[in-house]
């Protein structure tokens, strides 16, 4: 298949959304833990740029369950990103399932994206002020 043949939609960048109940508790949450700024903004919503990608908090009725990783930072060193975060007071998940469980907030997870040459990935998750599940993901090659 040739890139003619993929879909319109496969060329473009995605942009993830997240719900916020309460937009400025999540504003000051993404600014005092996570240390980032709205590029933008408009009325209900917060546009945030990050590693070349676009994500938007949306004031929303409705929430996430929270039962999975909605969007993820891939990192090059997962101590340091960690440790940073949790100096500004971030909680970390711990997570036992079945194929991994996580060791001070860290998973070893084997297997994952060998398509970008990775034998597994070491990932950490947290919630937002909103209970949206984020990560931090490093690739181990």
């Amino acid at each position: 298949m040739n890139a003619d043949d993929r879909s319109t939609l496969a060329r473009w960048r995605v942009a993830t959304r997240l719900p916020a109940q309460d937009l400025y508790r999540a504003r000051r949450f993404y600014s005092e833990q996570l240390g980032m700024e709205p590029v933008d903004e408009r009325p209900g919503g917060l546009l945030y740029r990050c590693g070349g990608a676009e994500f938007v908090l949306f004031r929303s009725t409705g929430s996430s369950p929270g039962t999975f990783t909605q969007m993820a930072w891939e990192v090059d060193d997962i101590e340091t990103a960690v440790r940073e975060l949790r100096r500004r007071g971030v909680v970390f998940e711990d997570v036992d399932v079945a194929g991994f469980r996580t060791t001070e907030g860290i998973a070893e997870i084997e297997g994952n994206y060998p398509s970008k040459g990775a034998r597994g990935e070491r990932g950490a998750w947290f919630r937002d002020s909103e209970g949206n599940l984020l990560g931090v993901g490093q690739l181990v090659m």
